[in-house]
């Protein structure tokens, strides 16, 4: 009788364990991070793309603000092409979940990947940040676009507008550009707006700025560039 009732206490056990397996991998394949892949194409004729800040966030976070000043690490990523003050200060944020940056210069018509992860929430949402390298202080932006609802395997594209940051005098010098080897980034803010805008374009020197060290191909139209995210899991 014992004998028996001890092989039926194993049976159950071992069901109850198994049962509790079962469910524990259940649950931990509902709370695994959700991964998104996001690429940035540059949709510009002639301009260099910076390496991007990729934020993943909930909408507590706020990346930038139209008609308000840039932080220093959007200046920083706008006026030189540096990503990581940008990342560090969104890192810092208690609404971001995720923060990471690109590698090297995107060409035009080129792309670049990055992967950002955190638990699945049904708002999380994504900016992203590349400064236009032939600009003084303009950047292609992508804010609090919605990805939360995406299920695994499927992919959105938004457009990125560009941005002019407002910490930099648009003078277009080849003193002061980037791409033309300028020195790019300048602490002091010289911009007396010293306010995000959505950014005017380019003048250059086909258009009669003599002193522009960029050429119509310089320009864009419509969007600096274009991200797909793609939910892997």
């Amino acid at each position: 009788m014992n004998h028996t009732i001890v092989i039926r206490g194993l049976a159950v056990a071992g069901a109850l364990s198994a049962a509790l397996l079962a469910g524990g991998c259940q649950d931990a394949a509902k709370v695994a991070p959700a991964l998104y892949t996001v690429t940035y194409t540059n949709a510009t004729h002639g301009q260099p793309l910076a390496p991007a800040a990729v934020v993943l966030h909930t909408p507590g976070y706020t990346p930038w603000q139209i008609g308000a000043a840039a932080s220093d690490g959007l200046e920083l990523l706008a006026e030189g092409g540096d990503p990581s003050g940008f990342v560090n200060e969104a890192a810092a944020d208690t609404a971001v979940a995720d923060a990471a940056s690109g590698a090297g210069l995107t060409l035009p018509g080129n792309a670049r990947t990055v992967t950002v992860g955190a638990p699945r929430r049904p708002d999380m949402r994504i900016s992203v940040a590349a400064m236009l390298g032939a600009t003084n202080d303009g950047f292609a932006g992508l804010k609090d676009a919605l990805v939360g609802d995406m299920a695994a395997g499927e992919s959105r594209t938004f457009p990125l507008s560009v941005y002019d940051a407002g910490t930099e005098a648009n003078t277009e010098t080849a003193a002061t550009v980037p791409a033309l080897m300028g020195t790019g980034y300048d602490a002091a803010r010289d911009d007396l707006r010293d306010q995000v805008t959505l950014h005017a374009g380019v003048v250059t020197a086909d258009d009669g700025l003599a002193t522009s060290g960029l050429g119509e191909g310089h320009r864009w139209l419509g969007p600096g560039a274009m991200v797909t995210v793609q939910r892997d899991r």
